[in-house]
């Protein structure tokens, strides 16, 4: 008699990595199809609708690319933390926390020059999402606080915040009633390439993902987050600092998703309004695993995800609901869990003994 035994791995693969997230993203496409058609539409025809909606055309692809920005940023911030085995789920908090910042900066001081004011929201943008990042980081350093649950409250709280904000003080007077702020002046403005609406933050993520391909795999800072990644024990073994480490990593987490709010008010809206982010913070969370917490995977994830945006967006002139986007969304994060568990452990088939 044989039976499958899964047996832990003593190393995980890069290609095994591409295999299930590969599979994850096929069977997730499997599941939606299914519910399709068990909901009246052809699942065939809704997805070739989706891909010439997201890559169809010149304006598609940049619309893709335009959804694409905030979570190549948002799940680049998360990745870094998930290397060090911080959970941070509060990107979208930080990532309001920015938008909030860069706002601010960019209607109080909107009279300065672009070459000026846009460093300004940059900074203020990074540092507010980095503040929002250190409250939990604090709280898991030196109290053992679980992180998971501190960032994800945290969320709900720079949303209600930015609500405040848009519904209360910085109101448009001239909205007709919309939760916005006034338009930023122009000199706020993130240059766009082309007659697109993509802009510079595509620049900026790709930059950002560079550096952290390079510091990661060539610096001893990086070696010290795999180190700690592994092992807080064996970390603090060899002498390295934990918690000056979580507090580091969790403030440039932070600050990246907060850069993703900033560039998305100066990129896109070009105002603070209600519902800046149509949940980026957490899409970024199924980026950054789907892109095994590589930079590059995840610049090339995120392409696919503003891809189901858009394309989710374009089917909807044909009836069928957004919501199939979210059920796609939440099944590829499924078999991307599930997955996980070949990726640490390997089937065997081994003879079963007789009693």
């Amino acid at each position: 008699m044989l039976k499958i035994r899964l047996v832990k791995r003593e190393n995980e693969s890069l290609a095994a990595g591409i295999v299930v997230a590969a599979v994850s993203v096929l069977l997730a496409f499997v599941v939606g199809g299914i519910f399709l058609t068990l909901s009246g539409f052809s699942a065939l025809d809704t997805y070739i609708q989706m891909f010439e909606g997201a890559f169809g055309s010149s304006y598609a692809l940049s619309e893709t690319l335009v959804k694409a920005i905030p979570l190549m940023l948002a799940g680049l911030g998360v990745s870094l933390a998930f290397r060090m085995k911080l959970w941070n789920i509060g990107a979208e908090g930080q990532l309001y926390m920015g938008a909030f910042a860069a706002s601010g900066v960019a209607l109080f001081l909107g009279q300065l020059s672009a070459p000026v004011l846009i460093p300004l929201m940059l900074a203020a943008g990074f540092a507010a999402g980095a503040v929002w990042a250190l409250i939990p980081a604090a709280l898991r350093a030196y109290w053992q606080i679980n992180e998971t649950i501190t960032t994800l409250m945290l969320n709900y709280v720079a949303i209600i915040w930015v609500d405040y904000l848009v519904y209360g003080p910085w109101k448009d007077p001239n909205s007709l009633g919309f939760p916005l702020t006034p338009r930023f002046a122009s000199g706020a403005y993130l240059p766009v390439l082309g007659e697109t609406r993509v802009h510079a933050g595509l620049i900026l993520a790709i930059i950002i993902a560079l550096i952290f391909y390079v510091v990661l795999k060539y610096s001893r800072w990086g070696y010290e987050l795999r180190v700690a990644g592994e092992s807080q024990e064996a970390a603090r073994y060899a002498g390295i600092n934990v918690i000056k480490n979580i507090i580091l990593v969790m403030l440039i987490s932070g600050g990246i998703a907060g850069l993703a709010g900033m560039i998305e008010v100066s990129g896109i809206t070009h105002r603070l309004q209600h519902g800046i982010s149509p949940g980026y913070g957490y899409t970024a969370i199924i980026v950054a695993w789907l892109g095994r917490l590589h930079p590059v995977g995840i610049v090339l994830v995120a392409v696919l995800f503003g891809a189901l945006l858009v394309g989710g967006f374009g089917v909807q002139t044909a009836g069928i609901p957004f919501s199939i986007v979210l059920m796609l969304q939440g099944a590829v994060l499924f078999f991307l869990l599930a997955g996980e568990i070949f990726m640490q452990r390997r089937p065997v088939l081994v003879r079963k003994e007789d009693k």
